[in-house]
C-alpha cells in the first residue's frame, strides 16, 4: 500500500477510492511531496482524505524479520533470536508472563512476605556495606510512622552515597522474611511523581534473557502493533459472534498493554481461544483420514512372557490393561496411535520396553524419544540391562555425541544392526535413515511438537505410534485435546513405591527444613530445591537461583555439594549439571522448574519447593514427582511464603494425596480461571498461553467448533483463508492443504 488514511472530512475524495489513490501516486511520482510529508487529497462525491507518504511504500508484516522494526539492532536482534523471535510474527506472540500493577503506597506494619509492595519513609540509620562470597551486601533502615523495615540490595554498592540520612525516598521491591525480620530487597526508588505517574497501571512483564530489558522488548512490541498492516481478522465470524469473541488486532493491544484487569483478559481469551481452535482443526484435519493399514502386523511371541516372568516385581492391573490394548492394535492390520497416560511414577517405562521387545521379536526397529539427554540416557541404560541379555541390540543418538559417533550410528541403524535407538531430536535428523522401523515411542510427548512427532514416524513405512504423557489431564480433556489419538490411562502405582510424604509450612520452618535435609544427605540421600522466577522487571533467574545458592553455601558445611541449574543456561551446560545430580556427585540441586520433566534419580528423597502458592497444583504434582522414584521413603515439603485461606485450601488437597487425576481435578474446581497474573515458568508449553487446565471451559469450547467442520470444510476453509492457514501451518508447523 502506498499510502495511510489518517483523517476525513466532509467532502472530497474517499481514502479508498481508486480516484484518490491515482492522485496520491501521481503526486509522489511528480515528486509534489516526499517521506513524511503530509498532504489533503481533494474531489467530489465522497470524503477528502488526509495521506502520509511512508518510506518503502509498506508497514511490516508479519513475516518480516524482527530487525525491521524500528529501534531494534543488531544487538537486540540476537537477543530476540535466542528467545525464539525472528519474526514481527513472533515479537507479537511473544506474550507478557505477567504485569506488574503499581498499588497504593503501604505503612510498613502491613508489609506481608511474598509481596510485592512500595513504602514511603527516611533512612534511620546510614547505609551498611557486608560481603558475603562474592556477595557485595548494601543495607538501610526505611522508617514511617508505623515502624521500619529493613531494605537490601545485591551487588549494587554505589548506591551507599547516593543514599542520604533524613531524605524522604519511595522504594518498590519484593518483600521476604529474613532471621525473623521482613525484608525489603533489591528495591528501585522512585519520587512521588514518578510513582503516582504509574500507579494503577498494568505493565507487562516479558520473558528476557542475558543483553535486553524489559523495557526494550516492551518498545518494539509497541511499535510493531502499532507499524504492522497485516493484523487481519482470520477467525469465522459466525464464530467470534457465537462465543462473544474479540476482534484479533484489539486483541493483541489487550494482552500487550491493558488499560485494566477486566480488558486484559478478554484479550487473553481471544488468544486463548484461537491456539485451542487451531490444534483442534489441526488434530481434526489429521483424524478424518480415518484408519491407515500397517505393514507391521505382530504377533505376541513367547519371549516377552518369559521377559515378563523374570521382572523382579509384578505389572499391576492397569499396566497389564494398557499393555494388552497396546498388542491388540499393533496386530489389528492398522496403525497404532495411542497416547498412554500415567501419573509420574506409575510405571509407563516398562509397558515401552515391552512394546519395543515384541516389535524386534516381530522382525522390526523401535525407536524412543525423549525431550533430554539424561534421561535419554537413563532410558538406553534400561533398556540395556533389560534387553542387550536377550540379543536385542541397543543404540543411543543425541546431540552431544561426536561426528563420528553419530555417523556410526546412523549407518547402524540404516543397516539394521540396530534393533532399538533412544534418543532425543538427534532421531528426527535428515540423515537418519532405519531399515525398518516399525514402533515409534515418544516419551513426555506434549514436549514435542506435532511437526516432531510426524518427522520420526515418517522414518518408517507407516510404523505404530505410542506416545506416553506424565501430565495428569481429566479424561474429558485429554479427549479433546488429543483427539488424534487412543487413549489409555495407568492410574495405579507400583506396590514397591512407597507414598511421599508432604507437608506444608511456612518460612519459620525453613531452619528445620535445611536441618531435615542434612541429615538425609548424612545418609547418602539427595535433595532438590525449586526456588521460582518471583522478580520483576529485569531482575533475572539466574540471580534469583544464584543469590538462594551462595546463601545455601553459608548455611551448610563445606562438604554438602551444592548446584544450581536455571534456564538460562546453554541446553549442554544443564545436561551437564543434571547428569552430575544423577551421577551422585551433586547432594543439593537449586533449581527453576526445568527440572520439572528430564530427570529421574531414585537416590532423591527430599524436595522443596519455595513459594509453593505461585503454583498450580498440577505443576506442583509434577515437581514432587522428581522424588518417590526409588525404594527409599521420600518427602515433599511444600514453603508457602503466603498464608491466605486460598492458598492453603489449594496446597492441602496436594498434601492430602499423592494421586495426579484427583489433583487436576479439584486444580480445576479450585481455580476456575485461575491467577491470570501468576508468573508461569514450567519450561516448554505446547501453547503460548493456553492452559488446559485454567482454560478448560475454552478448551471444551474450541473443541467443539473444530468438531462443527467436515475434512472437506476444513480444507476449504484454508484455502478461502490464507490468514487462518498460515496461522495453522506457523503454529503445528506440518499441516498441508
Amino acid at each position: 500500500m502506498d499510502y495511510d488514511s489518517r483523517r476525513t472530512w466532509d467532502s472530497g475524495l474517499d481514502a479508498g477510492s481508486i480516484p484518490a489513490r491515482s492522485i496520491f501516486t501521481q503526486r509522489r511520482q511528480k515528486g509534489v511531496f516526499c517521506e513524511g510529508q503530509t498532504v489533503r487529497g481533494h474531489g467530489r462525491g465522497y470524503s477528502a482524505a488526509l495521506f502520509h507518504c511512508k518510506k518503502g511504500g509498506r508497514g511490516l508484516q508479519l513475516s518480516d524479520s524482527v530487525r525491521k522494526v524500528k529501534g531494534v539492532g543488531e544487538k537486540a536482534e540476537r537477543c530476540l533470536n535466542k528467545l525464539n523471535i525472528g519474526t514481527v510474527g513472533d515479537l507479537l506472540e511473544h506474550y507478557p508472563r505477567g504485569y506488574d500493577e503499581f498499588k497504593p503506597l503501604q505503612p510498613v506494619a502491613s508489609l506481608r512476605e511474598g509481596e510485592i509492595a512500595a513504602v514511603e519513609g527516611t533512612l534511620s540509620a546510614r547505609p551498611q556495606m557486608r560481603t558475603a562470597g562474592r556477595l557485595k551486601i548494601l543495607t538501610v533502615t526505611l522508617q514511617d510512622e508505623s515502624g521500619s523495615v529493613l531494605v537490601t540490595w545485591f551487588n549494587m554498592p554505589f548506591l551507599r552515597n547516593q543514599l542520604k540520612m533524613g531524605t524522604r525516598y519511595i522504594f518498590r521491591g519484593k518483600i521476604a522474611r529474613k532471621s525473623g525480620r521482613i525484608v525489603m530487597e533489591q528495591p528501585k526508588m522512585y519520587t512521588r511523581e514518578e510513582y503516582y505517574r504509574q500507579a494503577g497501571r498494568l505493565r507487562p512483564v516479558y520473558p528476557l534473557t542475558a543483553g535486553i530489558t524489559n523495557n526494550a522488548v516492551t518498545k518494539a512490541v509497541e511499535t510493531a502493533l502499532k507499524e504492522t498492516e497485516d493484523l487481519q481478522e482470520y477467525l469465522p465470524a459466525e464464530i467470534r459472534k457465537r462465543r462473544q469473541l474479540t476482534g484479533y488486532k484489539k486483541a493483541l493491544q489487550q494482552i500487550h498493554f491493558p488499560e485494566n484487569k477486566k480488558e486484559m483478559r478478554e484479550g487473553r481469551r481471544r488468544l486463548v481461544f484461537d491456539e485451542l481452535f487451531l490444534y483442534s482443526l489441526a488434530l481434526a484435519y489429521i483424524k478424518k483420514s480415518g484408519a491407515v493399514p500397517s505393514s507391521h502386523v505382530m504377533e505376541e511371541r513367547p519371549e516377552a512372557a518369559e521377559l515378563l516372568a523374570s521382572l523382579p516385581f509384578d505389572l499391576t492391573g492397569a499396566q497389564q490393561k494398557v499393555l494388552e490394548e497396546i498388542m491388540q492394535d499393533m496386530k489389528s492390520g492398522y496403525v497404532m496411535n495411542r497416547l498412554v497416560q500415567g501419573d509420574v511414577g506409575s510405571g509407563k517405562t516398562i509397558v515401552a520396553v515391552l512394546a519395543l521387545y515384541q516389535t524386534v521379536l516381530n522382525g522390526g526397529q523401535g525407536a524412543f524419544m525423549v525431550p533430554t539427554e539424561v534421561l535419554a540416557s537413563q532410558h538406553y541404560k534400561s533398556l540395556c540391562g533389560l534387553l542387550s541379555d536377550r540379543g536385542v541390540r541397543i543404540g543411543l543418538l543425541t546431540g552431544s555425541l561426536t561426528a563420528k559417533q553419530k555417523r556410526e550410528g546412523q549407518e547402524s541403524l540404516a543397516a539394521g544392526e540396530w534393533d532399538i535407538v533412544v534418543g532425543t531430536h538427534a532421531i528426527i535428523q535428515d540423515k537418519v535413515e532405519f531399515a525398518n522401523l516399525a514402533l515409534v515411542i515418544t516419551d513426555e510427548q506434549h514436549r514435542f511438537g506435532v511437526k516432531q512427532r510426524e518427522s520420526l514416524f515418517q522414518k518408517g513405512k507407516e510404523p505404530h505410534v505410542l506416545a506416553m504423557s506424565a501430565t495428569p489431564i481429566p479424561r474429558t480433556l485429554a479427549l479433546i485435546l488429543y483427539g488424534d489419538m487412543d487413549l489409555s490411562v495407568i492410574d495405579e502405582r507400583p506396590a514397591n513405591r512407597l507414598p511421599i510424604k508432604n507437608c506444608v509450612v511456612n518460612t519459620a520452618y525453613r531452619p528445620n527444613a535445611y536441618k531435615f535435609m542434612k541429615e538425609q544427605i548424612d545418609q547418602g540421600r539427595q535433595v532438590y530445591i525449586i526456588c521460582p522466577m518471583v522478580e520483576e522487571s529485569e531482575e533475572s533467574e539466574l540471580e534469583n537461583v544464584t543469590i538462594y545458592t551462595e546463601e545455601l553455601r553459608g548455611i551448610f558445611p563445606a562438604s554438602v555439594r551444592i548446584d544450581n541449574l536455571h534456564g538460562r543456561m546453554k541446553p549442554q551446560e544443564k545436561e551437564e549439571i543434571m547428569e552430575r545430580f544423577a551421577r551422585g556427585d551433586t547432594d543439593i540441586l537449586v533449581s527453576t522448574t526445568v527440572i520439572e520433566v528430564g530427570i529421574d534419580v531414585p537416590n532423591a528423597t527430599v524436595i522443596m519447593i519455595e513459594n509453593a502458592e505461585r503454583f498450580g497444583l498440577a505443576q506442583l504434582h509434577q515437581l514432587r514427582g522428581r522424588v518417590g522414584r526409588g525404594k527409599e521413603q521420600s518427602y515433599c515439603i511444600l514453603m508457602t511464603g503466603q498464608e491466605s485461606e486460598d492458598s492453603r485450601e489449594r496446597l492441602s488437597v496436594l498434601a492430602e494425596s499423592n494421586d495426579g487425576f484427583y489433583i487436576a481435578r479439584e486444580d480445576l474446581k479450585l481455580r476456575g480461571q485461575g491467577d491470570l497474573f501468576g508468573i508461569r515458568q514450567s519450561g516448554d508449553q505446547i501453547f503460548a498461553l493456553a492452559d488446559i487446565f485454567e482454560d478448560a471451559a475454552i478448551l471444551k469450547e474450541a473443541g467443539e467448533e473444530a468438531k462443527t467442520f467436515t475434512g472437506e470444510e476444513i480444507t476449504l476453509l484454508y484455502q478461502k483463508n490464507k490468514r487462518l492457514r498460515n496461522r495453522v501451518e506457523r503454529y503445528l508447523g506440518q499441516v498441508t492443504l
